[in-house]
């Protein structure tokens, strides 16, 4: 998957910088060989790896998945379970365009978990290649930022079917594809330390 993924990023870059047409062709086969590549070794179908992998144009660069964590005053965190696989998550997904990262991570939490929250701090950006996710295409880098609860009641979103908190010793079955339990451990150090340095990585 990583190779895969690195040559879809090399050919995507190429097509958007090369001006010889031989080159051109060179980075399609390349873009061409990424496709074969998780085709073979994942179960999705081989157009949609098309459309959602190898569709993008200019130079390739990390996508980025927003996370928000809040903690009630039991010190316990906020975990969404999501309908695709019905496992739990902290509420956040994609960066969107035209939304800063603290106004995604209050907009997914709203729709996911309908709460109002004022984003606080951010706590950590991670590599989601070093943390243990289960293999996928896209590359990403994945922010977390905590939060502060406004007002509002508990309640499911379009893409969640449950909402809750959890303690650090009874989480449920996480979304691994979406957050591990050695992430949730690390942000319980930071509700215990709030004087933590930003993690990285």
């Amino acid at each position: 998957m990583d190779w895969a993924k690195e040559i879809q990023s090399i050919a995507q870059s190429g097509l958007a910088y090369c001006q010889d047409v031989y080159d051109q062709e060179r980075y399609e086969q390349l873009r061409d060989l990424s496709i074969e590549i998780l085709n073979k070794y994942t179960t999705v179908d081989k157009d949609i790896i098309k459309l959602d992998f190898a569709n993008e144009v200019g130079y390739a660069t990390p996508k980025v998945d927003v996370r928000g964590v809040v903690f009630n005053k039991e010190n316990q965190i906020l975990l969404v379970k999501e309908k695709e696989d019905a496992e739990w998550a902290l509420p956040g997904g994609w960066g969107d365009i035209g939304y800063s990262p603290s106004e995604v991570v209050v907009k997914e939490i709203q729709e996911e978990a309908g709460i109002e929250v004022e984003a606080v701090k951010m706590l950590a950006v991670l590599d989601k290649r070093k943390h243990n996710h289960p293999p996928e295409q896209h590359y990403v880098y994945k922010i977390f930022i905590e939060c502060k609860q406004l007002s509002g009641e508990l309640g499911v979103g379009i893409e969640t079917s449950d909402v809750g908190f959890f303690d650090l010793d009874n989480l449920p079955v996480l979304s691994i594809q979406r957050n591990t339990y050695e992430q949730l451990n690390l942000m319980f150090e930071f509700n215990k330390n709030p004087n933590k340095n930003v993690v990285f990585d």
